[in-house]
């Protein structure tokens, strides 16, 4: 089983990260195949807007940094993604990335019943954290990704670990529960 963990917060020892290195450690213990992507190290942009993926490639045709990681997305079997709430939505880093995976779309996407370029069952692990204590703020932010992402990967299914009121501190501030939820999910779906 291949996991591809993409890291969306610029800070290095992020409260997302933390979370994220529980999930990944607990799969790489059960045998899984671990591969972590740190956005913020990367040099890439977003979507151009140029249509090349829906007219002339089935691919991104940016040549770049992240024209990689779009392809070994494509073999990973788990895909966990983890970020912060920066400005009351994603860091711009997963913005760019999440506006690209529009490149993995079919030119049909709106009348297809299979919309997305990449095989179908893959599972995605959304981990969101957010300094803000009120569990209705940004509670918008999963909605809306997920069910583009879900459009554009073909995910079979996704699940959400959110952490409210976990911001500062770094790793060292993240609540145990959401370590243990972190774990708990890495046990039950890693196969």
């Amino acid at each position: 089983m291949k996991i591809t963990c993409l890291l969306g917060s610029p800070r290095k020892n992020s409260n997302s990260a933390a979370i994220a290195a529980r999930f990944t450690d607990t799969a790489a213990n059960l045998g899984a195949q671990v591969e972590t992507v740190i956005l913020n190290q990367l040099a890439y942009r977003g979507c151009q807007a140029c249509m090349a993926c829906k007219t002339k490639s089935e691919k991104c045709v940016l040549e770049d940094d992240l024209a990689g990681v779009l392809e070994s997305l494509k073999q990973a079997d788990i895909i966990v993604m983890a970020l912060p709430v920066y400005c009351s939505d994603v860091p711009g880093q997963v913005k760019c990335f999440i506006d690209r995976t529009y490149s993995y779309m079919k030119p049909n996407y709106l009348s297809d019943p299979n919309p997305s370029r990449v095989p179908l069952g893959k599972k995605l692990i959304f981990i969101l954290t957010q300094g803000a204590p009120v569990e209705e703020m940004f509670a918008d932010i999963p909605q809306r990704y997920l069910g583009f992402l879900k459009r554009s990967m073909g995910f079979g299914e996704t699940y959400l670990i959110r952490g409210v009121g976990v911001g500062g501190g770094g790793a060292v501030g993240v609540p145990d529960q959401y370590l243990k939820k972190a774990e708990e999910l890495a046990r039950s779906i890693v196969k």
